[in-house]
């Protein structure tokens, strides 16, 4: 990305379903993501109140391009979680996950989701959050990349039935030392 383009996070309402549901149902999504109406269910699920995940639509300068959710460690360990992800035992519970996703290809590999996550890790970083992780599919690099591009290293993996998780936890210092 050229220059320091206006990010903005807008939280999920409904009227975000429709494009949710074309984000989700694009293939380079429908490759790391679950079933499109598993995932918008998930979603509504944040919206409505009953996971209380913070999903976000962002915005960059003024276009939707993708979405992001905040998840706290021990609100997935009391959803029983742990079983698909007994590597949530490790962190604290008041540890952070974040998660991310360019809704349209022909956004990729454009700096955008590095900018977009640096921007989000500093809110993160201002409420007070001490460990922000992050957790994509190894063999997903572009993920993996822009991860470490935003200040994230890799600290463990974790192999399931789905492929092997990345364990990532941002890395305060460098971040702080690089934050523009």
């Amino acid at each position: 990305m050229n220059g320091s383009p206006d990010i903005a996070f807008l939280p999920v309402t409904p009227d975000d379903y429709p494009m949710l549901r074309r984000w989700l149902e694009k293939p380079h999504m429908r490759e790391w993501w679950g079933e499109t109406e598993t995932e918008l269910g998930f979603i509504r699920d944040m919206v409505e109140g009953r996971d209380p995940t913070r999903p976000f639509i962002f915005h960059v300068d003024g276009k939707p391009l993708g979405y992001i959710q905040a998840w706290r460690v021990g609100d997935a360990l009391a959803g029983g979680f742990d079983e698909e992800a007994p590597w949530l035992h490790d962190l604290p519970a008041d540890a952070v996950g974040v998660d991310l996703s360019i809704g349209d290809p022909e956004n990729l590999s454009r700096g955008i989701g590095t900018a977009v996550l640096r921007k989000f890790l500093a809110i993160l970083i201002e409420e007070g959050h001490e460990t922000i992780v992050i957790d994509p599919d190894e063999a997903n690099r572009r993920a993996v990349r822009a991860y470490e591009k935003a200040g994230f290293v890799a600290y463990d993996r974790h192999a399931g039935d789905s492929g092997v998780t990345l364990l990532m936890v941002l890395d305060r210092n460098r971040f702080l030392e690089t934050a523009g």
